[in-house]
């Protein structure tokens, strides 16, 4: 069994609130700016786009109240990453010294995954790294997962895909991947024991 990572609250932690709660006074107005100017669907927007910047300017004039907000998603972007979560990424080395081949699968604006693979080595050691913002596609789009498959070379049922959001997780059991969906509190390696994936 192939393992395949989300990174994003699988292997690192990333919110925006780790980025507005230290520019946002009143919590209530955070919250209206999350739920409208930087709603997910367009965070998922930026993750394909060509121009990362030119699309928060965009975004900006369409929600002038909050433009200034908006162009620190740009400007202080890698204050939206925590820390890693350092028992998966325990799990990641170990694969890896194994000799197990490990893949990546995640939704990532290209000059912001650059960003975050300078700052975190683990980013690094991926055999495959399957990047939205390199491919122009986002999970759960299928498009993005048959490129995992064809990069990877493997069939569906030999992946078994890691991620956080339920969307993602059902998109690729659809195309016939073993899946777990991670949350806070659930042990990783228990659950990779379980299917064998772990040496």
């Amino acid at each position: 069994m192939i393992v395949v990572f989300d990174i994003g609250n699988v292997l690192l932690r990333w919110s925006p609130r780790n980025l507005y709660r230290k520019t946002f006074d009143d919590e209530a107005r955070m919250e209206r700016f999350l739920a409208t100017a930087l709603a997910m669907d367009f965070v998922a927007h930026t993750d394909t786009a060509p121009d990362f910047a030119a699309a928060v300017e965009a975004r900006a004039k369409a929600f002038p109240e909050f433009a200034a907000e908006l162009r620190l998603f740009h400007e202080r972007w890698i204050e939206t990453l925590g820390g890693p979560i350092d028992e998966n990424v325990a799990l990641l080395r170990r694969l890896k010294l194994a000799g197990r081949p490990v893949h990546a699968l995640s939704n990532f604006a290209t000059d912001k995954f650059a960003l975050a693979r300078a700052q975190h080595d683990f980013l690094n050691t991926f055999d495959v790294a399957v990047i939205s913002g390199h491919v122009g596609a986002v999970k759960p789009e299928a498009r993005i997962y048959e490129i995992l498959l064809e990069r990877v070379g493997a069939a569906p049922k030999d992946l078994l895909f890691i991620d956080d959001s339920p969307a993602n997780v059902r998109a690729a059991a659809a195309l016939g991947m073993a899946t777990i969906h991670y949350h806070p509190g659930a042990d990783l390696e228990r659950e990779l024991e379980a299917r064998g994936a772990l040496p």
